[in-house]
């Protein structure tokens, strides 16, 4: 008689199969949870260009670019699942883009993402951050291409079965 195998590589890695082939995780026996995730991205401008956008309000002829960039990295967390091909669609309760201009010409992009559902949501976080990330750059090009996106990452995450805070560095096991 064979041996039954089990649907999960034994590496832990949850997106491939036994046979060690792409597979989409199947939540349908998780318990629906309230999720949230936080992640950030970095945008570097030249010096010209930060005070360039500074004694604009942060507008070029393209627009506002804080206002469409929050609006670009919503819309891209709405779409997740259409653009990484192993996410689930979610039902997505709310969503924040934050937007700070700091010192030197550095833009923090940090997006906040909540759901109620079986499967978390730090994809749709970090996708939000890159999407507004991107379209500071789509606007700001005419300005200068030695714009730089960087430092993406995850931020924190709650619910599910473990919690993940950047800030304190702890990852705790949920009972």
């Amino acid at each position: 008689m064979p041996a039954i195998r089990s649907r999960r590589r034994p590496t832990g890695l949850t997106h491939l199969d036994a046979a060690n082939r792409p597979s989409m995780v199947d939540v349908s026996g998780k318990t629906a949870t309230a999720r949230e995730a936080s992640a950030e991205a970095r945008v570097k401008l030249p010096s010209a260009v930060a005070r360039a956008l500074a004694a604009t309000g942060h507008r070029t002829r393209k627009g506002p670019v804080f206002d469409t960039a929050i609006i670009a990295g919503v819309q891209a967390v709405k779409r997740t699942h259409e653009l990484i091909p192993f996410c689930h669609p979610l039902p997505i309760e709310r969503c924040s883009i934050d937007i700070e201009a700091g010192r030197d010409g550095l833009i923090v992009v940090r997006c906040t993402v909540g759901a109620f559902h079986r499967t978390g949501v730090e994809m749709e976080a970090l996708t939000g951050a890159v999407a507004a990330a991107l379209t500071i750059y789509d606007m700001c090009k005419a300005l200068s291409h030695d714009i730089e996106i960087g430092s993406v990452r995850l931020l924190a995450k709650r619910g599910g079965r473990r919690d993940f805070s950047r800030t304190t560095r702890r990852k705790r096991a949920k009972s």
